[in-house]
């Protein structure tokens, strides 16, 4: 009677031990799927930032202002930024030029436009734009459409 007594323990806690192990195998891939999710999830607007912006490098939204790197020098893009500004019949326009950095503020259609140009390298420039005071993400992204059909034109 000692010995089935004994049997029933072992039984009893081999059980404990199979669930134990269970448990830790559903926490395991519980762990696994959220990884998986939160990776995935995370690279998809870098995908798609990609894919929307293939002409013209990867846009960025940054604190209100849109900014993309364009694979032409520093010049091209000034002037197409100016152009963009001209098509547009920017108001009040105020270029700011230097080595390797300039923006340019204008009034199109009763908002307030910074273009912020930056030499990057030989064929690099980065443009950054802001559309009112905190800035309006489709209006910029007009914007930079615009200055890309630019560059590439010339």
């Amino acid at each position: 009677m000692h010995k089935v007594f004994h049997d029933f323990t072992d039984i009893r806690t081999n059980i404990q031990i199979r669930k134990g192990k269970a448990m830790i195998r559903k926490k395991m891939r519980l762990t696994l799927m959220l990884m998986c999710f939160f990776l995935i999830s995370a690279c998809a607007p870098l995908i798609i930032g990609g894919i929307v912006g293939s002409g013209a490098g990867t846009y960025y939204y940054i604190d209100g202002e849109l900014v993309t790197d364009y694979s032409a020098p520093f010049d091209k893009v000034w002037s197409a930024c100016e152009k963009t500004v001209a098509d547009m019949r920017g108001k009040e326009v105020q270029p700011k030029r230097e080595i390797g950095v300039g923006s340019i503020r204008a009034v199109i259609d009763d908002e307030n436009v910074i273009f912020n140009v930056t030499y990057k390298a030989k064929n690099l420039t980065r443009v950054g734009v802001r559309v009112g005071l905190l800035g309006k993400k489709l209006s910029a992204q007009l914007l930079q459409d615009k200055v890309n059909d630019n560059i590439t034109k010339k």
